[in-house]
């Protein structure tokens, strides 16, 4: 099976295909993901982004994030522990957000659940399934997978924590997302950065 391989950005240098798309791909691509992301509120937001975009474009999530931290108490997990009826009606009249009530749900119960947590506690189960060793950079996009054991293992783990709206395949968009994995292509200017 072939795929992508690396396109030369508008500054010339080698990027991974789909982070050419647009400026706003440009920029996330260069300088958030595949970076390590630590704290229990930036990765329950980056949870919570990747629940919301289940079935959906990144990009639809990546212009509304601005909207998504406004709408959410910028993803304070105590904050929005405390939300209640009358925040997820309003959420469900939020024209910054994505306005599915599952997924609405999902984030206000596994805020409700995460408070409960100690602190550091979040971030110690997402990179406790880091793996244990970094694999081959991946040359074309068909190298990258969807899921592996250790994104099954966590997404596992997240439920049986009740935590919510999350599979094998959005924890391994959280995982990639969050520099538990390098899925930057090999030569890619990000990957070496």
């Amino acid at each position: 099976m072939s795929g992508a391989g690396l396109l030369a950005g508008p500054d010339g240098a080698p990027r991974c295909p789909w982070g050419l798309s647009t400026e706003d791909y440009v920029a996330y691509h260069d300088t958030e993901w595949g970076k390590p992301v630590h704290g229990d509120d930036a990765l329950y937001e980056r949870l919570c982004l990747e629940a919301f975009q289940s079935g959906l474009s990144w990009l639809t999530i990546l212009r509304r994030r601005e909207g998504f931290r406004s709408a959410f108490a910028s993803f304070e997990i105590a904050k929005v522990a405390a939300f209640g009826p009358a925040d997820a009606e309003r959420l469900l009249s939020d024209e910054g957000i994505i306005r599915n009530r599952a997924k609405i749900e999902a984030t206000l119960a596994n805020a409700r659940v995460l408070a409960g947590w100690r602190p550091g506690e979040l971030d110690e189960l997402i990179w406790s399934h880091a793996p244990k060793r970094p694999g081959r950079a991946p040359r074309t996009t068909a190298d990258v997978p969807a899921v592996t054991p250790e994104s099954t293992a966590l997404a596992k783990a997240l439920k049986k924590a009740g935590i919510r709206f999350v599979g094998p395949t959005t924890a391994y968009a959280l995982m990639q997302a969050c520099g538990l994995v390098n899925d930057h292509l090999a030569g890619c200017v990000s990957r070496t950065a």
